[in-house]
């Protein structure tokens, strides 16, 4: 007896929706997990970066609900700033303000005192955050060329030295002249260098003489290297050739006297 082959069943053809579900299925999951590992827990990222900001900005965290006053507000600015310590200030002690006051007076007895050469244009009296400084034209007080004071510059001196016995202020006279090499005019002198400190060290002399001690006084020649006007003109050359007596503070570190010329009344 032949056995009859068992035939197979046909194939649903649907069949494949199953294989489909299936996959999408997986692709769902495995977004699903890609989504949870990637997602960010706000809670904690937020305590992260307070964290962060507290650490950089040295201030308090603060409590959940508080509200926080941007600084752009006038009133918490305002309270912010009186909180921060002072910044240095250039502004004088009591003590210096005493002392400016006090050479501000002097400055004004020398400016009466130098009245007829101030009026002339031959001298001025400024104070500034060195102290004063008498600029006198080397004419009031030299021969042309020369470092020996002349007879009237004695008595002008002499008139400058008085007020000045009375304190202690350090005194320092500068030598200044014009750019025309002085070697030119005259064979005593090697170059203007040389005869604006020896000018300078005439006036220290005569300063000396008065009756004021040699701690006191120094002397520097600038020559050419400080004009305060325009050497290219005659007028300009002679505002230039000058000595500077110089009345120092004794607080050297006062800054904010700016150079404020003193007139007679």
């Amino acid at each position: 007896m032949v056995r009859r082959s068992i035939e197979d069943d046909d194939e649903t053809p649907d069949r494949w929706l199953v294989s489909y579900a299936d996959f999408i299925t997986l692709l769902f999951a495995f977004f699903v997990v890609m989504y949870s590992v990637s997602s960010v827990n706000q809670g904690k990222y937020k305590e992260l970066s307070s964290s962060i900001n507290v650490a950089f900005s040295n201030d308090k965290p603060k409590p959940e609900g508080q509200i926080q006053v941007s600084v752009t507000n006038p009133v918490q600015a305002q309270v912010d700033k009186a909180a921060e310590p002072p910044l240095p200030s250039s502004a004088p002690t009591q003590a210096q303000q005493v002392e400016v006051d006090a050479m501000s007076s002097l400055g004004k007895q020398l400016s009466q005192t130098l009245s007829p050469l101030i009026q002339e244009g031959n001298a001025r009296v400024i104070q500034n955050n060195r102290g004063l400084r008498i600029d006198i034209k080397d004419s009031v007080l030299f021969s042309a060329g020369s470092a020996d004071l002349i007879e009237t510059a004695k008595s002008v001196l002499t008139e400058i030295t008085y007020p000045l016995l009375n304190s202690n202020h350090a005194i320092l006279v500068e030598g200044h002249t014009d750019n025309t090499p002085i070697y030119i005019q005259n064979a005593a002198f090697f170059s203007s260098w040389e005869l604006s400190a020896v000018r300078a060290s005439s006036v220290i002399g005569m300063f000396n003489e008065v009756g004021i001690e040699n701690i006191r006084l120094s002397a520097l020649g600038y020559g050419p290297s400080q004009p305060i006007s325009d050497n290219s003109t005659e007028k300009g050359r002679e505002t230039n050739r000058h000595i500077s007596i110089m009345v120092l503070y004794d607080s050297l570190d006062i800054a904010n006297v700016e150079g404020i010329e003193i007139k007679p009344d």
